[in-house]
């Protein structure tokens, strides 16, 4: 049976949007041609793709995986339209990125657009989990992730060495203060992010270390949410230096007893590494560094080709 590629492509965007709709709008054709296209991929098979329950549509358990395939056509497709660019020059295509946090990325996507100005570029900010697991679903081209353990299928090369470190409101009793202990936090209500975090993950593995556990932690899902808690009152953050930023209403407070050192690393796919676009970005970052600085010295990871 001849594969319809079309009916794939409708299937793909309303699953990855989430909405016939949005996806219509996306693949730029009419609501009832992409609806009649997903109708006839699932006649045809004698299958059902989705549960439409009013305006909401929801993937089957068949859905799902055919969505694990459609996600590596996808990005097939998009591979070869890199390759035949490049034969033009990076005068065109789209990049996507992924982080999981804006601080350090932004400015390299500011280097890499006046080096490129005709690539469009794409940004997705998350968690380190979701920010990994969306490069390893091919949902975007490269990443800039903490700490990032080796995978053979993954290339990696350090770009920023960083820290942990508490801040606290302008009037709580440590914002004259240089530093703190780990134990002195159990006495503190501690606001972490969400576990997928690689900053919450850090921090607990050095409380874990010396067998603290804290009394009271407040779970909050981003890290501008930690912030504006902070600023209110509600406890003590844990941040990387490079995310603290400026903001009158809270202070630093260093960490003394403990080693909370971090590096992040730019990451892709090492099936892609020798895409033009994502080489491009690579010698981006390794010139201008993260943020405007320079990049951490040595190689990429152990068992991660350099």
């Amino acid at each position: 049976m001849t594969i319809n590629a079309a009916q794939f492509r409708a299937f793909h965007a309303v699953a990855s949007e989430g909405s016939f709709t949005r996806a219509a709008r996306a693949l730029n054709v009419t609501q009832p041609t992409l609806s009649a296209q997903v109708k006839g991929l699932e006649e045809r098979y004698g299958v059902r793709l989705f549960d439409r329950r009013g305006r909401r549509t929801h993937l089957t358990d068949l859905g799902e995986a055919l969505l694990a395939v459609t996600r590596r056509l996808h990005s097939a497709e998009e591979e070869a339209e890199q390759v035949l660019a490049a034969a033009r020059g990076l005068r065109s295509g789209t990049l996507r990125v992924g982080a999981d946090a804006p601080y350090s990325i932004v400015p390299s996507l500011g280097a890499f657009s006046r080096r490129h100005p005709g690539i469009k570029l794409q940004l997705s900010i998350g968690n380190s989990n979701r920010v990994l697991k969306d490069l390893l679903e091919h949902r975007c081209d490269v990443a800039l992730l903490a700490d990032v353990a080796y995978d053979p299928r993954l290339h990696a090369i350090p770009v920023l060495e960083d820290r942990l470190l508490a801040f606290v409101a302008r009037r709580h009793k440590w914002a004259q203060r240089g530093s703190v202990t780990l134990s002195e936090l159990v006495g503190e209500r501690v606001l972490l992010r969400e576990p997928g975090s690689s900053t919450r993950r850090l921090f607990e593995t050095a409380l874990g270390r010396r067998g603290i556990a804290l009394k009271e932690v407040l779970e909050i899902g981003s890290r501008e949410a930690v912030r504006e808690a902070v600023a209110a009152g509600l406890g003590v953050g844990i941040v990387a230096a490079t995310e603290l930023g400026h903001d009158d209403r809270i202070a630093p407070v260093e960490i003394a007893d403990a080693r909370l050192d971090t590096v992040e690393y730019l990451v892709c796919l090492e099936e892609r590494r020798n895409l033009r676009l994502v080489r491009a970005f690579f010698d981006t970052v390794r010139t201008a560094g993260p943020a405007g600085a320079p990049p951490v010295s040595g190689d990429a990871r152990p068992g991660s080709a350099g």
